[in-house]
């Protein structure tokens, strides 16, 4: 037998690694059903075939998930339950929808609990991050991760927001979320909760003036035809959960499960950049389209946070007080 030395010892024993743990891998073959809200093109849609790719890749090609973007499979809240009785095996979904199963989960809906994306991204990878995640194993389903939707603005139809006092008497859409709803009644809005499919037909019609969503929702679904004003509020910070049918999870082996987590976390990484780097130029996208875009100065921004403390205050209690201090804890750790 030849003798091995060096680099070929070290290819041999890889060479040998791969294939053992190839051989090792309990992986079978599956077509799974991943549905989730907005529009393929999307930041969120991008990071969600990131996500495919690369559990495609990690299982050999033996698991392949068919995508159903842009609410093919129903609304966020008909998906989420249909992947809780395992119809659905995937879906991607904002937080806000999971509060009505998850009461904790509205942390998130805490008007302006966020500065800025690194303060988001410590708190949904840290303790309070991962504490949410295992929360959903009581409902049927399993957290793998969190995207980002991103920080949102109020668009409407009537003016600019550069006070508190104009947001008073706006038919605002809200998603079905408490807080949310909540805020803007605070505010002095006419708050409006439906269902995303329907925001854009209502806005079309007057029957509501405006709504609240991050840029890149507002361009992928052709607000500037039916909005003029976009004000930069960052009202609140939205993560995306990626989820999966817990019923479909106890099914799984230990190296099916790693793969989805591992692909799960290395998709986040790769989508974040992507809404960040998108963010930008959709502002001079939305710009070319006609759209007026104002900012907030921070003292309007601080008094309209202090007129929204009450809300805070009053779901802070249901979220759970150590959970907030946690939040507080890892916001803090950013500066």
């Amino acid at each position: 037998m030849p003798k091995l030395t060096g680099g070929r010892v070290c290819a041999a024993l890889l060479a040998s690694l791969f294939v053992s743990t190839a051989a090792s891998a309990q992986v079978q073959e599956r077509t799974l059903k991943f549905g989730y809200s907005t529009f393929e093109a999307h930041p969120l849609g991008q990071g969600a075939n990131k996500f495919v790719e690369l559990v495609g890749q990690k299982s050999g090609g033996k698991i392949k998930m068919k995508v159903y973007p842009a609410t093919q499979l129903g609304s966020e809240t008909q998906t989420i339950s249909a992947t809780q009785g395992g119809v659905q095996d995937i879906v991607g979904t904002s937080t806000a929808p999971l509060v009505g199963l998850v009461k904790e989960y509205a942390i998130f809906d805490f008007p302006f609990l966020f500065s800025n994306e690194k303060e988001a991204d410590a708190v949904v990878d840290g303790p309070v991050g991962q504490t949410l995640l295992a929360k959903l194993s009581d409902k049927n389903l399993v957290g793998l991760c969190f995207f980002e939707n991103g920080f949102r603005h109020v668009t409407n139809s009537k003016r600019p927001i550069t006070t508190a006092a104009d947001v008073e008497g706006l038919k605002i859409r809200t998603m079905q979320n408490p807080v949310y709803i909540d805020a803007f009644k605070t505010l002095g809005a006419n708050a409006v909760p439906m269902p995303w499919p329907e925001v854009y037909t209502a806005l079309e019609s007057g029957a509501i003036d405006a709504q609240e969503n991050p840029y890149g929702i507002i361009y992928v679904n052709k607000l500037n035809e039916v909005q003029k004003y976009v004000s930069v509020t960052k009202h609140a910070y939205s993560p995306w959960a990626m989820i999966m049918s817990k019923k479909l999870w106890d099914k799984l082996s230990p190296d099916e499960q790693k793969i989805f987590v591992d692909s799960c976390n290395e998709a986040k990484t790769y989508q974040r950049q992507v809404s960040r780097a998108e963010d930008a130029k959709i502002i001079g996208e939305l710009k070319a389209k006609g759209m007026a875009i104002n900012e907030l100065s921070p003292e309007e921004t601080a008094k309209i946070k202090a007129k929204l403390q009450p809300v805070i205050d009053k779901y802070a209690p249901s979220v759970g007080e150590d959970l907030v201090r946690q939040a507080q804890a890892s916001i803090a750790g950013t500066h």
